[in-house]
């Protein structure tokens, strides 16, 4: 008893103390613990993936690791100090997507990085996934809101033209995904609803377009979405077996490590787009559930930081990032179930690559250098 009374007011005083460690590396503890928890998640359907490869699993985590501590060196920048840059950064973006076209790499038919001697190579199209809505949000924080039709104009304009130059790499997923993040500024600056109507009839009359524009390998994935059947030993492969393993998983799933549409191959890239069909079959609708609510919950923990800010364009950024964070998740998940046409997007956090990690945990580092920095309650 007497120990305990000796023990008790150093641990008092420890745990006031605790939250100040938070404080100083401006971190937000609960949105770091269901970071780690799906990334946990992620490690486990890894290994079963690559076919319990430890390489890979150990692989993964190295770039967990570099993406943590990126998002931590993120964390600490105030945003108010490096707004004058942000034009410059736009601007570089889009001369490195110049360069891409020009002098890049290409792997598979896909001309989408840059070799610089000296450097490691590197996707420019993945810096613009953090440099457009942070352009954007600089541009339109300074205007009325809601903003006038010709600021919404020039704010296209800012989205399109990267869009259009990594979609004329191609990378029709990134290009989504960068798309994504302007317009969902443009529509938190408080966006009139009859230019949102506007806009989507202007979108809905530019698909044949569109179309015209695509590539033969971009027609044939639209036409397998549409029909999976029509190929099912060719284009349609993937889509089936992927909608089998989802479907043989049932409630509970098979098991961890034994799915058989995985481990005898029939399933596709089991590491990267495809992993939550693994994931569905080991695991069930049980474990889906479970990680879509874990992603449910970093969405919602990202608006209420986004609602918290004082600043417009704290506001209008940390909710872009979010809804794009959260777009990754429909896109993939929708595509492996056979509900959107296949384009490439990683499921967040949980498909095995750094690049993607990495640009994603540093667009949840300003998500918490935001919210570090927001106004105290007294």
């Amino acid at each position: 008893m007497a120990d305990f009374q000796r023990w008790a007011p150093e641990a008092r005083k420890h745990f006031k103390q605790g939250p100040g460690l938070w404080v100083k590396l401006r971190l937000d503890p609960w949105l770091l613990m269901l970071l780690l928890v799906i990334m946990s998640l992620g490690l486990v359907v890894l290994y079963s993936g690559s076919g319990s490869s430890e390489a890979s699993v150990y692989k993964q985590l190295v770039r967990y690791s570099l993406a943590l501590l990126g998002m931590v060196i993120i964390t600490q920048i105030n945003l108010r100090n490096v707004q004058r840059w942000i034009p410059l950064l736009y601007v570089a973006g889009l001369l490195l997507l110049v360069a891409v076209l020009l002098f890049g790499v290409g792997v598979k038919g896909a001309q989408r990085w840059l070799a610089i001697p000296g450097l490691p190579r590197f996707q420019p199209s993945e810096i613009m996934k953090l440099v457009v809505p942070l352009t954007v949000s600089w541009y339109l924080a300074s205007r009325p809101r809601p903003p006038h039709f010709i600021h919404v104009l020039v704010a296209v304009v800012l989205v399109a033209l990267p869009v259009l130059l990594i979609a004329k790499q191609p990378d029709l997923g990134t290009a989504l995904l960068i798309g994504s993040s302007g317009v969902f500024v443009i529509f938190f600056a408080g966006l009139l609803w009859r230019h949102l109507i506007a806009a989507i009839a202007i979108g809905a009359a530019g698909l044949p377009l569109l179309w015209m524009s695509m590539r033969e390998y971009q027609k044939q994935r639209v036409i397998t979405f549409l029909d999976p059947e029509s190929d099912p030993l060719g284009a349609g492969w993937n889509i089936i077996q992927s909608k089998i393993a989802i479907g043989s998983g049932g409630i509970n799933g098979k098991g961890w490590l034994q799915g058989t549409q995985s481990h005898l191959d029939f399933l596709p890239e089991t590491r990267t787009d495809f992993i939550v069909a693994v994931l569905a079959e080991e695991f069930g609708l049980m474990g889906v559930c479970l990680l879509l609510f874990l992603y449910f919950l970093v969405l919602i923990r990202g608006l209420m930081i986004a609602g918290s800010a004082s600043h417009p364009f704290d506001r209008m950024l940390a909710a872009s990032l979010t809804l794009t964070f959260f777009v990754y998740v429909v896109v993939n998940i929708g595509m492996v179930s056979g509900l959107l046409p296949v384009v490439g997007v990683p499921l967040p956090l949980v498909s095995y690559g750094g690049t993607s990690a990495v640009t994603l945990m540093a667009s949840l580092g300003l998500l918490m250098s935001i919210h570090a920095r927001r106004p105290q309650r007294t």
